[in-house]
């Protein structure tokens, strides 16, 4: 008997929600995705697509590297504001160990070209989620455009999910990481071939990430307190960073103050029960929202997306929902733990604190170093899917 075709709902067009709409669309599936903005955002900085989330990737079939044309490696270094280096990672043997380097995209294009893998119209742009109702195992969107009716409801819907807190309103909901941060796009037109490296300070740090574009991806941090935000980040930015080693001042003077991005930085207070309710699913920042510390947001979210795409290929829906929320909750919140700690680690303030931090790091071995990203870097895998008769 030829199954018949099942309507997804994907709450959110960021990356996670996009990746699970192309995955889920590449099997067969009817999607549908609910965009609370009123268009594709123009604004935006670099992600890195760590070698899991390229994985993630491969295994629906999406080509990350087609993004901007050609391939950049993002391997990392941590550096002190006097421009001498705490550490650096090989390129060529993050390669070797993990079957390729880390990739560096402008953000804003990878959602492009993961919207042209999906069927015109597939997004309805300003459409926000208001609720979602699942009293009878067929689940009820509600939208100022009107009721939506699936099979499977997948909210992707950020860290600020109003469908997280709508079904689970005991949870204590956000906790501030105590740093703010600004991101944006620079131009490299007449700089030097640069490295990718992050610098750290007391309390402060600045990352510099070539982009697979050309441009350059920059982002700092500083502890302050929850909503703190000047009226002119380039500023705001020169007087913290100014003095720093090359090349930070000369790009914070290539800096466009209207194009910078601020946010603070928030996880999980705590750990959400599951992932899943009825055929609701979370995934990304809505289920387990972590500061970027580790570089793994998004790569978790694509991660999420492709597994729950792959145990949606089953018949059995509220089976798939069960498996996939055991499947990815420890792995996604021991990253979340272990990127709050990092954080703790990057952002200590006191100079006795911060010496002896930068001492280990720098004694360190490169090898320890690059093991200790071996459950990062390969941890990505796909679960066997439950096996169950007849169509739910």
């Amino acid at each position: 008997m030829v199954r018949a075709l099942r309507h997804a709902v994907v709450v959110g067009a960021g990356i996670g929600g996009l990746t699970a709409a192309v995955a889920l669309h590449r099997r067969g599936w009817r999607v549908t995705v609910c965009e609370r903005a009123p268009g594709p955002s123009a604004a935006g900085a670099g992600i890195i697509l760590a070698p899991n989330a390229l994985r993630a990737f491969d295994a629906v079939g999406f080509d990350a590297t087609s993004v901007a044309g050609h391939a950049v490696p993002a391997a990392m270094g941590l550096r002190r504001p006097g421009g001498d280096w705490l550490n650096r990672a090989d390129t060529a043997a993050v390669a070797v160990r993990y079957g390729r380097p880390p990739l560096a995209v402008y953000r804003p294009a990878l959602a492009a070209r993961l919207t042209a893998a999906l069927p015109e119209g597939t997004i309805r742009y300003g459409t926000p989620v208001t609720a979602v109702d699942d009293a009878h195992g067929s689940p009820v969107l509600h939208t100022p455009a009107g009721d939506l009716t699936a099979d499977v409801v997948i909210a992707a819907d950020g860290i600020h999910s109003v469908l997280r807190r709508q079904h689970f309103p005991a949870h204590p909901g956000l906790h501030y990481s105590g740093e703010t941060a600004w991101r944006t796009v620079l131009p490299a037109d007449g700089l030097p071939e640069l490295a990718a490296a992050e610098t750290w300070g007391r309390g402060e740090r600045f990352g510099v990430v070539p982009l697979a574009d050309g441009r350059i991806y920059v982002y700092a941090t500083a502890v302050v307190p929850e909503g703190y935000k000047r009226a002119d980040p380039r500023a705001e930015l020169l007087r913290r960073f100014g003095t720093w080693h090359a090349p930070i001042p000369a790009l914070l003077e290539r800096i466009v103050p209207s194009a910078v991005l601020q946010h603070d930085l928030y996880d999980l207070a705590v750990a959400l029960p599951c992932y899943h309710q009825g055929r609701l699913v979370w995934l990304g920042d809505a289920a387990h929202a972590m500061t970027p510390n580790l570089g793994q947001g998004g790569c978790q979210a694509i991660e999420d997306a492709v597994v729950l795409a792959h145990l949606l290929d089953g018949d059995d829906i509220p089976a798939a929902l069960a498996t996939y929320s055991q499947a990815r909750h420890a792995r996604t919140d021991a990253i979340r733990i272990r990127a709050r700690r990092a954080g703790r680690i990057a952002t200590l303030t006191h100079p006795v604190a911060v010496a002896a931090r930068d001492l280990a790091i720098r004694a360190t071995p490169a090898r320890a170093t690059q093991r200790a990203l071996d459950d990062l870097f390969n941890g990505f895998t796909l679960p066997a899917a439950t096996a169950t008769p007849g169509r739910a």
